[in-house]
């Protein structure tokens, strides 16, 4: 017996915590009864339905894509452009854990596992993301200083410290390119974050997530998440939530 919110999770409709406000709002169904305890258990036998719709408790799946650019991170698009959904061949349900703009390029991991992908972009878990960045103008140390403390602020709340590495400035093209480390994802953030500051980005491309890279992919390619990968990003989200609740 698990809780249903779990179980709705693990059928890959979405989130556990967004289940449980599916659950309050009387969206969800067992064996035919409307549900809204939050406590509710079930089995994987039991009959549940999301708006109606019964859910299939699917094996779990972990993909890598190296996504390219002109390709949108959502499982349809009403402008029928190309998803990430086009480059993997399955039958699970998938999605991608967090999401990389239209324009960005890079490693995109995608799954049916709705708690795995809750603690992959949950700010208190630390999950490293790193980009690298090229911008118009020449960034200064004390910018950079200013982006790397947080002391930028999107839609009036202060952002969490980042890390700015490897800046290469050219001085023919008038650009700076550097590597951009950061552990939350606001929408649109890199591109909002150097818009403020004065340098639009003129490409962006995601080099990793934690400790997944792009290591041998080209554009457009899938791999499976290794065992020890996935056993390691779960490891660093505990770890840094113990970091997080000591402070």
């Amino acid at each position: 017996m698990e809780r249903l919110q779990k179980l709705i999770a693990k059928a890959g409709v979405t989130s556990r915590r967004k289940a449980e406000e599916l659950i309050k709002e009387g969206r969800v169904t067992l064996n035919g009864e409307v549900v809204r305890e939050l406590g509710t258990k079930a089995t994987k036998d039991d009959v549940i339905a999301v708006d109606g719709r019964l859910i299939e408790i699917e094996e779990k799946e972990y993909y890598v894509f190296y996504k390219p650019e002109g390709t949108v991170s959502t499982v349809d698009d009403e402008k029928n452009r190309k998803t990430v959904l086009d480059f993997i061949d399955t039958n699970a349900r998938i999605f991608p854990v967090g999401r990389l703009d239209y324009d960005t390029s890079g490693v995109l991991i995608l799954t049916n596992d709705g708690d795995f992908t809750q603690k992959m972009i949950h700010p208190s878990n630390g999950i490293e993301k790193e980009y690298e960045v090229t911008i118009q103008g020449f960034l200064r140390k004390h910018t950079s200083r200013k982006i790397e403390r947080g002391q930028i602020r999107l839609d009036g709340k202060k952002l969490a410290p980042s890390k700015i590495r490897n800046v290469q400035y050219n001085k023919e093209k008038e650009t700076t390119k550097l590597n951009f480390i950061v552990t939350e994802g606001k929408y649109r953030h890199i591109r909002r974050v150097f818009e403020e500051v004065n340098h639009p980005v003129i490409k962006l491309k995601r080099l990793r997530f934690g400790i997944i890279t792009l290591d041998g992919l080209a554009k457009g390619d899938v791999r499976l998440v290794k065992p020890h990968e996935l056993k390691q990003l779960h490891v660093i989200a505990l770890r840094n939530r113990q970091k997080t609740k000591k402070k």
